[in-house]
């Protein structure tokens, strides 16, 4: 997948909340850090994510957008 954003960082899926409409997805990224994304719900269940997927987090501006491979 190409993409226009120029920040990628590797990461692990760690939790997901979801509602009707939205998701807040945390991610444990190498250093060990933690970040967030929030997305819809969707979009979670588009992707297929669950706890334990390994994505790329690709960021651009102030959004986190998970790609999963």
């Amino acid at each position: 997948m190409k993409t226009g954003a120029r920040n990628s960082i590797s990461g692990k899926v760690t939790s997901i909340k979801s509602d009707e409409i939205m998701s807040l997805v945390k991610f444990e990224v190498t250093a060990p850090h933690e970040m967030a994304s929030v997305l819809t719900t969707e979009s979670v269940k588009d992707m297929g994510l669950k706890v334990g997927d390994k994505v790329m987090l690709v960021v651009k501006a102030i959004h986190v957008l998970p790609v999963k491979d």
